[in-house]
């Protein structure tokens, strides 16, 4: 007779590393949102050092719907061809190509304007930003997957960890800032950071299989880990007996065999018929948070310009790291309480209720805008901007949460994937939506 009990996350190990991944899912676009700063000012400098007053970039909208649409269709391609191509492939090689990405953006920052003008480094930037965010797509969507295999909290800890890749890259940029360096310092010390992590976290991925907790539940195929992970926590540490005709079905003893334990996955249409509410509230909050931030964010203004160093850092404080801050709070708190309920109709409800955020955003202290100044105040950008990453945060985890518990646990990893499609869809649709706002 033989036994098994369910392993212990010694340490947490396996709880980190998933933050950490998590981490590297939005690091590429979080660290290419706030350097626009750096990528305006370069697009408005002629062959001479001068500027151009060049406007017609729309350098925001354009990064932002080029790195939505690549997630989008790549996501969509990673829901269906998951199984073509083993997850550990996928995941290393779009992590080892994303490094390299980021190591050319680094390499051009020391490339001089005269060698390379502002039509050049705009096609090479968007390129870049197109090719990284298609790793990223793909990266996401397996990594979503393998999350959904793990315990619920886990998922809370893997949107945390999406969560604090914005405060990385705003505080990465608020250095930078503040650096004062010259020649480009700044910017290259910026983007090599991106480069340092990457190679961090795929050390950290590569340890993942040899953590006898993350095994248990990524070892799909056994049918033991399939039976006991649903078994009540009382009766995991009982002996396992054989039950069945087929001599690897092995189920706990006193409890019963589930008589549809060996069924084929679903379809990708029928697990999509069971999360269809979770998929439409996923695609909402993220299309109206990306209607407004970047693009119109970026454009409020402190009211207290005659202090130079803080109109210096206004943008990348305010904007970048209070919202990245509060959205990752929000992706947090559902790790203690979870409301409204998957099956309330509140939730949808307080999903579209955020369509409220885009006209208050627009209100706020932006130059040369017919709503701009109704809210001239930086206390109260604060307040809306925290209010509305709060709760981007909150109902997106609520969102990823929910839909792999509507699924059987085989089905789990389809679910996710489909999960970060309309993710991915949402932050097109807002993309999209963001070029008629700004």
């Amino acid at each position: 007779m033989l036994s098994q009990k369910v392993p212990v996350d010694r340490g947490q190990a396996t709880a980190i590393i998933v933050f950490i991944l998590g981490l590297g899912t939005l690091l590429p676009w979080n660290f290419f949102v706030t350097a626009s700063l750096y990528f305006n000012n370069r697009l408005n400098v002629t062959l001479n050092g001068t500027q151009t007053g060049h406007t017609d970039y729309s350098f925001n909208s354009w990064m932002a719907f080029l790195s939505m649409l690549p997630l989008l269709l790549f996501t969509l391609l990673n829901s269906f061809l998951y199984q073509l191509v083993q997850e550990r492939v996928r995941v290393a090689f779009s992590m080892v190509a994303i490094l390299l990405l980021f190591s050319l953006t680094a390499a051009l920052v020391q490339v001089p304007d005269a060698d390379m003008g502002p039509d050049t480094f705009f096609a090479v930037t968007m390129a870049t930003i197109w090719f990284i965010n298609m790793f990223s797509a793909v990266l996401q969507g397996s990594l979503f997957g393998m999350v959904g295999l793990l315990p619920s909290r886990f998922n809370t800890l893997f949107m945390s960890g999406q969560g604090l890749a914005g405060i990385f890259a705003a505080l990465a940029m608020l250095c930078s800032v503040l650096s004062n360096a010259e020649g480009g310092a700044d910017a290259l010390g910026y983007f090599i950071t991106p480069c340092v992590a990457m190679g961090a976290i795929l050390f950290c991925y590569t340890l993942l299989p040899h953590l006898e907790f993350a095994r248990y539940y990524l070892n799909r195929d056994e049918p033991n880990v399939q039976l006991i992970e649903k078994m009540p926590i009382e009766s995991q540490d009982k002996p396992i007996v054989k039950i069945s005709k087929d001599p690897e079905v092995q189920v706990l003893q006193g409890y019963q065999l589930p008589e549809k334990h060996n069924q084929k996955r679903l379809s990708v249409f029928a697990v999509f018929k069971k999360i269809w509410l979770m998929a439409a509230c996923v695609t909402c909050t993220f299309a109206v948070t990306l209607a407004v931030f970047p693009v119109i964010t970026v454009k409020v203004k402190t009211v207290y310009r005659d202090y130079a160093r803080w109109d210096k850092v206004f943008t990348c404080v305010c904007c970048f790291i209070v919202f990245n801050s509060m959205d990752l709070v929000g992706r947090s708190i559902p790790s203690l309480v979870k409301w409204p309920s998957k099956e309330s109709r509140l939730f949808p409800v307080a999903v579209l209720s955020r369509v409220l955020f885009i006209p208050l955003l627009m209100m706020c202290n932006i130059p040369n805008s017919r709503l701009g100044g109704i809210f001239a105040n930086d206390f109260a950008f604060v307040i809306i901007m925290a209010l509305f990453a709060f709760s981007n945060g909150y109902l997106a985890s609520l969102c990823m949460a929910y839909a792999p518990r509507l699924v059987r646990s085989g089905d789990c990893e389809t679910a996710g994937a489909l999960m970060t499609f309309f993710l991915a869809l949402g932050l097109s649709l807002g993309a999209s939506i963001s070029f008629f706002l700004a």
